[in-house]
C-alpha cells in the first residue's frame, strides 16, 4: 500500500489562450517550483505564499511566448521577467532552448540553468526528471515527478496533449523528431503514470498516459510515415 504522499503538486489554468502552469514542490520542506510561469506572476507567487511555501526555482518547457512571457499577436504577456523581478529564482530551461528563451523573455545568461537531456532536479522525496522531447521546438522538454510509492506524473508542456500532440508548423518545428520524443521516450512511460499537459484543450484537466496510448491518435501511428500523414506532411 502507498504511503502518504510529500507532493505538493497544483495545476493552474492561466491567460487567454488557454495555458496551464504548475506548482510542484514538497510538503515537508516547504520548497516548490514552477512550471512555465506566464500571465498571471503575482497570482502564482500569491498561492505560493497562501501555501506557505517558498519558491526555489523554475522550470520552463519551452520558449514559447505564452508560456514564459513575451509579446505575441500584440499582447504583452508578463512572464519569466517580471518573475525575476519578484522572485529572483534560477530558470532551468534546457540547453538547447536557452538562446530562444534570453531573446524572448530578456533573462540573462546568469538567470539560467542550462540543462541537458536526462538531468534530475531532487526536492526532498521528490525527485524531477527532465526529459528532453524535441519536435516543437527543439528544446521542447517535458518533467517527470517521481515520488517513491506514487503515481510519476509528467508535465507535457506542448510536446503531449489529451488526444493531441504539439504543432511542427512554427519556427523549430521538427515532425521526425516529435515522433521520436512521443514513441522513444514518452511512450514507454508506465501507463499509471499522469499526463498533465501545457494546455486545457481536452474536456478534462489530466489522463492517463495509458488510457493516452489507446485513444490518442497520435501514440497510435503505426510508424513514422502514417505519423507525418496525421501532422499534414
Amino acid at each position: 500500500m502507498a504511503g502518504a504522499s510529500d507532493l505538493y503538486f497544483r495545476q493552474i489554468a492561466v491567460g487567454q489562450m488557454a495555458n496551464f502552469a504548475y506548482l510542484i514542490g514538497s510538503l515537508s520542506s516547504r520548497q516548490a517550483l514552477v512550471v512555465d510561469p506566464a500571465w498571471e506572476i503575482d497570482g502564482l507567487l500569491e498561492q505560493l505564499d497562501a501555501d506557505g511555501m517558498q519558491l526555489v526555482g523554475a522550470l520552463v518547457t519551452h520558449y514559447h511566448q505564452d508560456h514564459v512571457g513575451g509579446e505575441i499577436f500584440g499582447m504583452r504577456i508578463p512572464g519569466v521577467a517580471q518573475l525575476l523581478e519578484r522572485r529572483p529564482v534560477p530558470i532551468h530551461v534546457n540547453r538547447e532552448e536557452a538562446d530562444g528563451l534570453r531573446k524572448v523573455t530578456g533573462a540573462s545568461e546568469s538567470d539560467l540553468v542550462r540543462q541537458d537531456a536526462g538531468a534530475k532536479l531532487d526536492l526532498t522525496g521528490l525527485r524531477i526528471r527532465l526529459l528532453h522531447t524535441p519536435g516543437h521546438t527543439p528544446g521542447s522538454q517535458c518533467f517527470l515527478v517521481e515520488e517513491p510509492g506514487q503515481h510519476g506524473r509528467l508535465v507535457s508542456g506542448d510536446t503531449l496533449f489529451l488526444g493531441s500532440c504539439g504543432r511542427v508548423d512554427l519556427p523549430g518545428g521538427d515532425p521526425e523528431a516529435l515522433y521520436t520524443s512521443l514513441n522513444q521516450t514518452l511512450k514507454p512511460l508506465p501507463d499509471d503514470t499522469l499526463l498533465f499537459p501545457g494546455h486545457f484543450y481536452a474536456s478534462e484537466p489530466y489522463d492517463s498516459l495509458g488510457n493516452q496510448k489507446r485513444s490518442n491518435p497520435f501514440l497510435r501511428v503505426a510508424n513514422l510515415q502514417q505519423f507525418l500523414q496525421f501532422m499534414g506532411g
